[in-house]
């Protein structure tokens, strides 16, 4: 087994037990660190499939307390921008789209690191524009979630209804990407292989981090995981 593959294994692995300790985070671990192991045009349709492998066991659970009335808007908006994501995936050059994506998240990883939330009441011209945004950066970086992230954890519903929220938007983003990359012909056979060989060591970092998020403050580790997407993409940035 040669060092890529182990190194590509691992972040899988870290990838699926952030995913299970805290619900949400597995691309921002994953996309910066494949993106340098095998490039952007095969890290982004990696980690969407990967995202959608870990929601879809979730999504009989959430449709039963999602809020459609907030959730509508923004996956609408979202759905109609993938698209030119995509755009900018395909002709963006390998490096600017690894410094991009590293950038994305450092960004979202520091405001998530201050407690910086939306503040107001869930408005629907607010709703669809974080969802175009949200779209856009799903398509060119298999980033997609961080805005709306921040702006579900301000509204007033309780965490079950939020996290179902976001459950159900992320497959409802996750496979209008799919859709996408389909389309641009970057969803190939080969890529299909490589997420199903990081399935199975996802599956046991998700896994994990369910118990391990039994065991642990939520709140500490979600901030030490902040700290550690921070830290690796920061490196990536200027790798």
């Amino acid at each position: 087994m040669d060092n890529l593959l182990i190194w590509t294994l691992l972040v899988a692995l870290i990838g699926g037990l952030v995913r299970g300790t805290t619900g949400f985070g597995a691309s921002m671990v994953m996309a910066p660190p494949l993106a340098l192991l095998m490039g952007a045009h095969a890290a982004v349709p990696v980690t969407v499939l990967l995202e959608t492998f870990a929601a879809a066991p979730m999504l009989p659970a959430a449709l039963a307390l999602v809020r459609w009335r907030v959730l509508f808007p923004i996956c609408v908006a979202s759905v109609l921008t993938v698209p030119a994501g995509g755009l900018l995936l395909n002709m963006a050059a390998p490096l600017t789209l690894r410094r991009l994506i590293a950038a994305t998240v450092i960004v979202f990883s520091l405001a998530l690191l201050s407690g910086r939330r939306f503040k107001g009441k869930p408005r629907l011209t607010t709703s669809a524009g974080l969802g175009a945004l949200s779209g856009v950066m799903l398509g060119a970086t298999g980033i997609g979630a961080p805005p709306v992230i921040l702006y579900l954890l301000s509204g007033p519903d309780p965490l079950p209804v939020t996290r179902a929220n976001l459950t159900l938007y992320v497959m409802v983003i996750s496979g209008a990407g799919l859709l996408m990359l389909m389309a641009a012909g970057l969803l190939t056979l080969a890529t299909l292989k490589q997420a199903a060989l990081l399935a199975c060591p996802f599956a046991v970092g998700v896994i994990a981090g369910s118990k391990i998020f039994m065991r642990f403050s939520d709140q500490r580790f979600r901030q030490l995981t902040m700290a550690f997407m921070f830290m690796v993409s920061l490196g990536v940035l200027f790798a």
